[in-house]
């Protein structure tokens, strides 16, 4: 065996340190563990993202693909580039608009970087996004509403001097294993307190001093009862309020009765009423997807951020914290150059537009205007133009987008390139197929959640037919605009140097960072502008409050509960939401193995299944939405509310049902509440879903 090697676990973005170790006279890592010196985690780690570096269940992608008669075939790495570049080329003759690209929280920022670069400022086109906005938009737009930038005040510092932790919308007993336990132990304290807030009853709700159950789709009801319950009851912190923020009174003249926001909510007044008392003491609230996948995510993070600015909860051990659930979310947020250019400055604003032009030696109008319509309206657009090819990293969103099938069929029409580690069912549909390295075989930096920059390393080697992503895109790059990439080939290093550059002077300051900074102290908080400083809890220091707004104050809000996207009917009676699993990852290409071809199980009240009995049969039923259907196995549970379903977000049938509405201020769609029916499955049936555009699978490899 080969000697130790550090980096960062790429499962979620705790960013626990880790140590692999490879094989001396083979490809692959021998062992993984946690890394005792790391910063993070202090050798703490998950046995999932243990299992999913080491031994992963995909099926691995071990040469470049490319389509011949309709099936995809072995091809040298020479020929799938040229196809790449020239169909490319074509496209983009026509406007630079003409190729789509949707990149990944997956990539490290020196590839997320590089990607950007080459989507914005070689190919020019708006059509660029990552799937990281499917999680995290909502929040990220919330944060720059309420404080003029993106990321989360507290760090994980402050989780030991929380005296009340709230988890709103999440379950990180199974998504965030290491950061639960500190949350865990600072609840178990004497005077310590978990709350949940979540429709269904999950692992983090087991171990709540209070579950309040509301029904889906009605967080933003909730959070604004229990913010007027803390105006009335005179818990509000009039000092900070006045010090340090504006908009109060408007928020609290748009704030519905208790009452009747707790009925919408579903809850009892006194479910309100406890939260509320609880905020009046240290706390951090915590919220995940069940808050930010919504067409209202936007407004509810805000109306959450007002619950700790009301309070006065932005303080050392208190706060808005955000959980996020791909490993790099955020670097590829603060580098991809997908809704701001890299260190968050402004995409439309002209001074950084240049700034970034120079930088990159492209002439400013070939950037485009605006950042794009997000990954539903780039599918849109792949389907009825004007990108006439799509290029694919590191994600797949034939599985992990809403209503599936309209993605399938949308990418099915058109050149498509897949650039992966793992046959997905993206994969399936590809015209070219680039096979890439991924966590262990990769070198550069990733971010985590609470801002900090650490390094990925490779333990193995790769097989000469796989490459980098960073090599990939370069290598794309360079053929297309030889003056952005004027190398073939670009260190790692390299790139994060041109990229911490960039960022000088900005929110998100990685000037100050090295790899040799990162070899030595492992991992480093931004903003660092200089070699010696890190960044701690942001926006408050012994001089008081200082937010990057025009006037310099946070910012309450006024949104207000507007109904659900899709609400229940008599055609379409029950409501699905959906939510993640202990052993699954993302769309579960890591984890789920020979699951892929299982039906998915839906969690049901008893009462639920008694009342459709005659959809049922053997166990088993049609789950169908306005967009279509598929066959699940059925698993009673009180856990869930009467008249709800839940499914596993990973599968990949289960996003043949769900909504591609969208909030419209950070284009995130609606994946956690639209209605459905159930119904008995058709004789002699065997297939996963309805829909007539799913794949069998069965294409070859070999």
């Amino acid at each position: 065996m080969s000697e130790w090697t550090p980096t960062t676990c790429m499962r979620c973005a705790v960013g626990c340190g880790h140590l692999q170790r490879g094989y001396v006279n083979n490809y692959g890592l021998d062992t993984v563990r946690g890394d005792t010196a790391h910063p993070v985690n202090r050798g703490l780690a998950c046995q999932r993202g243990i299992d999913e570096t080491a031994d992963p269940e995909g099926e691995w992608l071990t040469r470049p693909l490319i389509r011949e008669d309709g099936t995809l075939v072995p091809t040298s790495w020479e020929r799938a580039i040229g196809t790449v570049v020239s169909r490319f080329g074509d496209a983009l003759a026509e406007t630079p608009d003409g190729v789509a690209v949707l990149g990944s929280g997956q990539q490290t920022n020196e590839a997320a970087y590089a990607l950007g670069k080459l989507a914005r400022g070689g190919f020019g086109t708006r059509y660029y996004d990552a799937n990281t906005t499917l999680c995290m938009a909502s929040a990220v737009t919330a944060y720059y509403q309420a404080f003029g930038s993106d990321a989360p005040p507290p760090t994980y510092d402050d989780i030991p001097d929380a005296d009340t932790h709230v988890v709103w919308g999440a379950n990180p007993a199974v998504a965030h294993p290491v950061m639960y336990r500190w949350i865990a132990d600072s609840a178990s304290d004497d005077d310590g307190e978990l709350i949940v807030v979540d429709p269904v009853e999950s692992e983090t709700a087991d171990d709540a001093d209070l579950h309040a159950q509301v029904d889906p789709g009605t967080d933003l009801a909730f959070a604004r009862a229990v913010l007027a319950h803390v105006v009335d009851s005179g818990g509000v912190d009039r000092e900070f309020v006045a010090e340090a923020t504006v908009g109060f009174e408007a928020t609290v003249e748009s704030l519905p009765p208790v009452s009747e926001a707790a009925a919408t909510a579903g809850v009892a007044v006194e479910t309100v009423e406890r939260v509320a008392d609880a905020l009046t003491r240290s706390t951090l609230l915590y919220w995940g997807m069940g808050v930010n996948q919504s067409v209202q995510g936007t407004a509810t993070a805000r109306a959450l951020i007002d619950l700790c600015l009301a309070t006065g909860n932005l303080r050392p051990g208190s706060g808005p914290f955000s959980l996020t659930g791909q490993a790099n979310s955020m670097g590829t947020r603060v580098c991809s150059s997908k809704g701001t250019w890299p260190g968050q400055r402004g995409f439309t604003d002209p001074d950084h537009r240049r700034i970034v032009a120079d930088a990159w030696g492209v002439p400013r109008s070939r950037l485009p205007d605006d950042p794009g319509p997000g990954p539903v309206g780039i599918v849109d657009a792949v389907a009825d133009g004007p990108p006439e090819a799509c290029w694919t990293v590191a994600t797949n969103p034939v599985a992990g987008m809403p209503d599936g099938d309209r993605v399938r069929e949308a990418l099915e029409d058109t050149f498509l390139v897949v650039q992966d580690a793992f046959r997905t069912e993206t994969a399936e549909l590809a015209d070219v197929v680039l096979p890439a390295a991924t966590w262990g075989e990769s070198e550069g930096t990733v971010m985590n959640m609470e801002r900090r920059v650490s390094r990925v390393r490779a333990a193995t080697g790769t097989s000469p037919k796989i490459k980098q992503d960073l090599d990939i895109v370069v290598a794309i790059g360079a053929a297309i605009d030889p003056a952005l990439f004027p190398e073939p080939t670009v260190s790692p290093e390299a790139v994060f140097d041109e990229l911490r550059g960039l960022t000088a002077g900005t929110p998100a300051d990685l000037s100050g960072l090295s790899y040799g900074r990162l070899d030595a102290e492992l991992a480093v908080r931004w903003p660092a502008p200089t070699p010696e400083a890190e960044g701690g809890y942001r926006y408050v220091d012994g001089d008081g409050w200082e937010f990057p707004t025009p006037s310099g104050r946070a910012r309450f809000s006024t949104g207000t509960h507007d109904g659900l996207a899709e609400p229940t009917d008599d055609e379409y009676p029950l409501t699905l939401t959906t939510g993640r699993r202990a052993d699954a990852y993302n769309t579960g290409v890591r984890s789920r193995g020979d699951e892929a071809d299982a039906l998915p199980t839906a969690r049901v009240h008893p009462e639920t299944t008694r009342e459709h009995l005659g959809a049922l049969d053997r166990g088993k039923t049609v789950l169908s939405s306005r967009r279509g259907s598929t066959t699940v196995a059925v698993n009673p549970d009180d856990g869930v509310p009467k008249g709800m379903v839940w499914l596993p977000i990973h599968h990949p049938a289960v996003n043949a049902l769900t909504l591609p509405v969208v909030d419209p201020e950070s284009d995130e769609p609606n994946f956690k509440q639209c209605a459905v029916e159930l119904s008995a499955p058709e004789d002699g049936r065997s297939d996963l879903t309805d829909s007539s555009r799913r794949t069998n699978c069965t294409e070859s490899y070999s």
